[in-house]
């Protein structure tokens, strides 16, 4: 009898399901034991399912192929096989806010990668190196949802994930200006170029919503639990640009920074080398053993070389120089399938069991 925590995927077809699938394959800590989704693909193996859609390099593992897929509306025949689900739907906001909750209501927590609860209060919005203290907020939110052991605990915006992680490094100087341009791939729209040929050669300045979660997120991610609920942080101020550029997996950051007390070159360096979180304490299955990486190089780093680092949970780091305007400029890149969605989930839900918030039904 496996000891693994039983997980079901709602949102199992799409790419970001996919990607679940591919990480939770062989995983120690975790199995798929159901996959749900939209009606049209109900009943039907998951192979079936998605037949011409799947997107992964690697074939869809065998542990999975034939499992029916439910209907993912269908909660309670979905947590009859689960201890938990990770969620990663394509729904209207509100919609998924509601099955969440049903997911949670019914015992069954709810690790998502959907925005839909990133800014409900007692809700947390975790990079595991970063605020894993904000679960304890879950304990308000049980008692909210009256629960025993459902929950939600959620993974914030993909393109994020390059340019917080170095800055959380560097809070004890107090950043009070930040400007972040990213230049996001096309699967962070769950969209490969045979899907969206207009994207060949093309670069389009816009991305709905990405602005206002790239500047609002991260004070979240540095805010503090209070009352039972999450109190973002004022500042610093952050303004941002979001482009989708031709680039098949790999959010790329060019940062500039204003401290109130300005560090030199030589500090930051150090303590992003250092920097290191709970997942790599606890030495966590997807966690990387170096959360950043930095490249003394003027060319990297580059999407095609770097996005992988770490088994594509590391984040990297480069052209570290004083600015005319701001303190500083740098370039961040991660890879926004997996550190930025998929991995990032999984991690977090790695680091729920261990800390005893996930556990099994039985």
């Amino acid at each position: 009898m496996s000891n693994k925590l039983k997980v079901g995927i709602v949102g199992g077809t799409g790419m970001v399901g996919q990607r679940f699938i591919t990480l939770l394959n062989n995983h120690p800590f975790f199995e798929v034991t159901a996959l749900a989704a939209s009606k049209s693909s109900a009943g039907k193996t998951y192979e079936e399912a998605v037949k011409n859609r799947w997107k992964m390099e690697s074939p869809i593992p065998n542990s999975v192929a034939k499992l029916i897929v439910k209907d993912a509306t269908d909660v309670k025949s979905v947590c009859n096989e689960v201890d938990f689900v990770f969620c990663a739907v394509n729904m209207p906001k509100e919609e998924i806010k509601a099955l969440e909750e049903a997911y949670a209501k019914m015992e069954t927590p709810v690790v998502s990668n959907n925005s839909a609860h990133r800014w409900t209060k007692d809700v947390p919005m975790v990079i595991p190196e970063i605020n894993d203290d904000h679960l304890e907020v879950i304990a308000a939110q049980r008692k909210r949802l009256g629960t025993e052991r459902g929950f939600i605990a959620v993974k914030p915006n993909c393109s994020i994930q390059s340019y917080v992680p170095p800055l959380s490094a560097l809070l004890a100087f107090k950043p009070k200006q930040i400007l972040a341009c990213t230049y996001q791939a096309i699967s962070g729209a769950g969209k490969n170029f045979k899907d969206w040929p207009e994207m060949v050669d093309n670069i389009i300045p816009y991305i709905g919503g990405e602005e206002e979660k790239s500047e609002q997120e991260p004070l979240r991610i540095w805010g503090h639990v209070n009352a039972g609920e999450i109190v973002k942080a004022t500042t610093p101020v952050i303004t941002t640009q979001c482009i989708r550029v031709p680039i098949s997996d790999g959010h790329t950051a060019a940062v500039f920074v204003s401290f109130e007390k300005k560090p030199s070159k030589e500090q930051i360096l150090e303590l992003w080398k250092n920097y290191k979180g709970k997942p790599q304490t606890l030495d966590l299955p997807s966690a990387p053993k170096q959360f950043i990486t930095y490249f003394e190089e003027d060319n990297r780093p580059q999407v095609k070389l770097d996005k992988d680092l770490e088994k594509g949970m590391g984040i990297s780091v480069g052209r570290l120089r004083e600015d005319s305007l701001y303190d500083y400029k740098f370039v961040g890149l991660s890879h926004n399938t997996l550190r930025g969605a998929a991995g990032g989930a999984v991690l977090i839900a790695e680091l729920l069991k261990v800390e005893g918030y996930l556990t099994s039904k039985e």
